[in-house]
């Protein structure tokens, strides 16, 4: 198999190293059976573009005419993702081109943001980054956004998670392209969990404030200073000078959800920060971030981050030795 991973511009280096990793180890397990190894691996640039090298591999100038059958597009920085899919449109034409000549095509974290811009992901699932999930949703309306998952596959299109949730994609494509055996065997040798199939609990709220709306700011940072206190969401904004319909409206246009989703996402980060950092009883968690009854705090904790509030305490407030 022709594999090609795409080596944008303002790629994160680790995602690229990543799958080069995994591909080469699966080469080296049939090398070491004596048997032909399954993929030659190819690093391609756009022409003019410097690319890093890895290891032996020297990137080679991207070509209209080379056609491959798998192609893996790394991620980008969160803060960065803006200006990467400007950097690297001259990707996208390419992307399209290779796919109706039958590709398979696979983006790791934030990567799905070029797949996105290219319509490959127009009325198909797909995941990225669970902190990027907003943001990917707002210039991707017609993507079946599926935030929490860790990978999707659908139409020879894969896309994958945040960070090490890439891992799991990779395993996916050894599964699919070599065998299950050969899936197992890697994700042994690098460690990986095969039964993680949520990535919300590793989400982060951290809504921007910065959009220039002046009412929707002042409603954010009504809730920021009220959630633990107040009992309904309009308890909250009773002081910001506009209607309830208009400020809803205002604020969904500007944040992706109601001010109503914001104070119960807010109130379950609270909680979540709560769990991690102090030793406080799951009641006390409960009322201080603005619940009063703990049989509907657990639900909409779980339907939240995807476990219980005991689960997550003892998954992140843990030592690591």
């Amino acid at each position: 198999m022709q594999i090609a991973i795409v080596l944008t511009k303002g790629h994160r280096l680790l995602s690229a190293a990543a799958v080069l990793d995994v591909f080469e180890t699966a080469n080296r397990f049939y090398l070491e059976s004596n048997e032909p190894a399954p993929f030659e691996i190819n690093l391609l640039h756009q022409p003019g573009h410097d690319a890093t090298a890895y290891d032996n591999y020297v990137p080679k100038p991207v070509t209209a005419d080379t056609k491959y059958d798998l192609i893996l597009v790394p991620s980008f920085k969160h803060n960065g993702v803006g200006e990467a899919m400007q950097d690297n449109r001259a990707w996208i034409p390419w992307l399209q081109n290779q796919y109706a000549a039958g590709a398979a095509i696979a983006s790791f974290c934030t990567g799905a943001f070029v797949l996105g811009a290219s319509g490959l992901l127009d009325n198909r699932p797909a995941t990225t980054h669970i902190n990027a999930e907003a943001a990917f949703a707002k210039l991707f309306p017609l993507v079946q956004l599926q935030a929490e998952a860790v990978v999707t596959e659908k139409d020879r299109i894969y896309t994958s998670g945040g960070a090490t949730n890439t891992f799991h994609l990779l395993m996916l494509l050894l599964e699919v392209y070599c065998s299950k055996e050969v899936a197992v065997r890697a994700a042994k040798v690098f460690s990986i969990d095969l039964d993680r199939n949520r990535q919300t609990y590793f989400g982060t709220f951290a809504p921007a404030n910065d959009h220039g709306d002046a009412l929707v700011k002042q409603t954010q940072d009504e809730i920021k200073k009220h959630f633990s206190k107040a009992n309904t969401i309009e308890e909250i904004i009773i002081d910001v000078p506009a209607s309830r319909r208009n400020l809803v409206r205002r604020f969904k246009q500007v944040t992706g959800i109601t001010p109503i989703e914001y104070l119960q996402k807010t109130r379950i980060e609270a909680a979540k920060q709560m769990l991690e950092q102090s030793r406080h009883s799951i009641l006390e968690v409960m009322l201080e971030s603005g619940y009063n009854d703990l049989k509907t705090f657990r639900s909409l904790f779980k339907k939240t981050v995807g476990m219980t509030p005991k689960m997550y305490r003892e998954k992140f407030s843990g030592q690591v030795v």
